[in-house]
C-alpha cells in the first residue's frame, strides 16, 4: 500500500494530518535544503511528537515523495496545451520556475515515474498533447529526450546557484576573479577552439540559455514526429 492510499490516523491530540506534515517538510526544505528535512525536525515545527508522523509516513523517502508531488501541483497546466509543443514547452518551463521556488526539487528530479496523483496528472496532460501523433514509444522517446534535457539544465543552474552563494561570487564575480589564469592559459596557445569561445561569444544569462537549448530539443523533436514512419 503506497502512502497515498494509507488512511491516515485519528488527528489527536494535536491536529495533524499530511497535508500539513508535507507544508511543513517543504518550508523546511525551502530554508535549507533537504538535508534540513527529517521527522523530527517536521515533528518539532508541527510541535507534535516525533513517533506521531510514522502514523502517516512511514519513511523520510516517503515524505520525499510527497514533497514531490505537492510541488508537481505548481507544475500543472492551468489550462490544456494547445499541441504537443506547447505541452513540452510549458512542463519545462514550469518546471524550471518550480525549481527555482524549491531548490530542493533539482535533488529529486529524474530517476522513477511520480506515482502521486499531481505527478499522474502532469504526465497525463503531457502524453494527451501527443497522443495519436505516433507510436507510442516514438511519443515515450520524445518525452524522455526533452524531460533529460530540462532536468540537466535545471540541475546545472540550480548548482551555480548554490555556487554563488557558498563563494559570495555572481557569475561575473567568479569570471573576474579566474580571468588572469584563464589568460595565461589561453595565451599557451593549446586551446584554440576554448580561446574563440571565450573572447567571441555571447554570454547569455540562465533564463535565455534554458529556452534557446529547449527550442532546439523541441525541434529536433518535431522533425523526428514529422518523419514518415519506416
Amino acid at each position: 500500500m503506497t502512502v497515498w492510499d494509507r488512511p491516515e490516523p485519528p488527528a489527536r491530540p494535536v491536529p495533524l494530518d499530511r497535508e500539513r506534515i508535507v507544508a511543513a517538510a517543504i518550508a523546511l526544505a525551502d530554508e535549507g535544503g533537504l538535508k534540513a528535512v527529517s521527522l523530527r525536525k517536521v515533528a518539532a515545527r508541527l510541535d507534535a511528537g516525533p513517533m506521531r508522523l510514522y502514523g502517516y509516513i512511514s519513511t523520510k523517502e516517503e515524505l520525499f515523495d510527497l514533497m514531490v508531488d505537492e510541488v508537481q501541483a505548481e507544475i500543472l497546466p492551468e489550462v490544456r496545451p494547445g499541441d504537443w509543443r506547447e505541452a513540452l514547452h510549458t512542463l519545462a518551463h514550469r518546471t524550471r520556475q518550480a525549481a527555482l521556488r524549491h531548490e530542493w526539487l533539482a535533488d529529486l528530479l529524474g530517476g522513477r515515474p511520480a506515482l502521486g496523483p499531481n505527478g499522474l496528472a502532469v504526465t497525463e496532460a503531457t502524453l494527451a498533447a501527443l497522443d495519436d501523433l505516433a507510436d507510442v514509444d516514438t511519443v515515450m522517446r520524445a518525452v524522455e529526450t526533452v524531460s533529460a534535457y530540462f532536468i540537466g539544465a535545471i540541475r546545472r543552474e540550480i548548482t551555480n546557484l548554490r555556487a554563488e552563494r557558498a563563494t559570495g561570487l555572481s557569475k561575473h564575480d567568479w569570471q573576474r576573479a579566474s580571468g588572469p589564469q584563464v589568460t595565461r592559459i589561453l595565451a599557451t596557445g593549446r586551446f584554440p577552439v576554448l580561446t574563440k569561445v571565450v573572447y567571441d561569444g555571447t554570454d547569455v544569462d540562465a533564463e535565455e540559455s534554458f529556452a534557446t537549448g529547449l527550442d532546439w530539443v523541441l525541434d529536433a523533436v518535431a522533425a523526428k514526429l514529422a518523419r514518415p514512419p519506416a
